[in-house]
């Protein structure tokens, strides 16, 4: 398959592009598009063919549902049932990077929930997404668009890498704002969801609006034997490179005096802390931020991992982050990279 790259800088300007992109989709192909999260691989999310071949094209299992993204938050109510608690989370966080599980209607292919009836969904804020799923006038199914398992795109040279000559487009956008995949969360009734995955909008935030928020053990737990993935992301290793990531935790003095005695025995690639430079050797250090600017952290994490990757190390050090605000989705996404695998330091 021949991928076509179109850079978009002006989604306002640029409508002839985007309603290539749109034709695609309609006709049952993939376009790879950024969003404020991560980029997403779309298809029709009413044809059960294009999400059969989204599973083919990321090599994804077939019981990891996917997100339809819509254009506006009242849109859902085409695709789901929708209540109350819905139309109030929708209100306060969309357009933006929130994911509502709902239950399906019919419309919907078994193929695009992985067999559940419940359907995550999305309206994603970014100008070229929004644009491109109001053209389309359809859903758009989209897993992040990276090979399954790995480190998930945030620009589209990750989306080439991992998808050129599987999908039939991608739109460059440019680099993504957040870097980590939406917050998802399912209603359980009135007044009452459940977290399955944390991300930009925070377990606080989700408080601030549903008086009842459970946080599903599989946020900092592996899935149970058996255990049906309710949401992307559950899976117990995923967001990987092909190096071992090994957390590290502890007092920071103790992780970094670790860590430079690590740098002397074997080749190691480190995610650092700003403020650990001083004290580490040069080599194969690839900082993530200051230790208490999370937002950075997030931003940057999926990015380094892949650099990380390619640097032929024995081991990726990381250090593990906090559970609060915005550290709960980066504690989520690395204990998956890593497999679960934590050093107390």
């Amino acid at each position: 398959m021949n991928t076509r790259i179109i850079p978009i800088s002006n989604p306002e300007k640029q409508e002839a592009e985007l309603r290539y992109a749109a034709k695609i989709l309609c006709a049952g192909g993939l376009v790879a598009f950024p969003t404020e999260t991560v980029y997403g691989l779309g298809g029709n999310g009413l044809d059960d063919g294009a999400a059969k071949k989204i599973y083919a094209a990321k090599g994804r299992p077939s019981d990891n549902p996917l997100i339809i993204h819509i254009a506006a938050p009242e849109d859902a109510d085409r695709y789901a049932v929708v209540n109350n608690t819905y139309r109030r989370l929708a209100k306060a966080f969309m357009p933006g990077p929130l994911t509502v599980v709902l239950p399906k209607r019919e419309m919907i292919p078994p193929s695009v929930t992985g067999g559940l009836d419940t359907v995550a969904v999305r309206c994603p804020s970014h100008p070229v997404a929004h644009k491109l799923i109001a053209l389309a006038g359809v859903p758009i199914a989209a897993p992040s668009a990276n090979l399954s398992g790995k480190p998930s795109p945030t620009c589209a040279e990750h989306v080439i890498a991992d998808l050129s000559g599987r999908v039939d487009a991608i739109l460059d956008g440019g680099s993504c704002e957040i870097g980590l995949e939406s917050t998802i969360v399912k209603v359980d009734g009135e007044d009452e969801i459940t977290l399955l995955r944390p991300g930009g909008i925070t377990y606080d935030a989700l408080c601030m609006v549903v008086s009842t928020v459970h946080i599903a053990p599989a946020v900092t737990h592996a899935l149970a034997e058996n255990e049906r993935p309710l949401s992307p992301g559950m899976k117990y290793r995923h967001y990987a490179p092909n190096i071992p990531v090994v957390l590290l935790s502890g007092a920071p003095e103790k992780v970094t005096a670790f860590l430079a005695a690590e740098q002397t025995t074997k080749k190691c690639a480190i995610l650092c802390y700003n403020e650990e430079l001083p004290f580490l050797q040069n080599d194969l250090l690839f900082p993530v931020g200051n230790r208490e600017d999370l937002a950075a952290q997030a931003q940057t994490l999926f990015k380094l991992l892949r650099e990380a990757d390619r640097t032929g190390a024995e081991v990726i050090y990381a250090h593990l982050p906090p559970k609060s605000g915005l550290g709960l989705a980066l504690y989520n996404r690395m204990i998956r990279a890593a497999a679960h695998t934590i050093k107390e330091i």
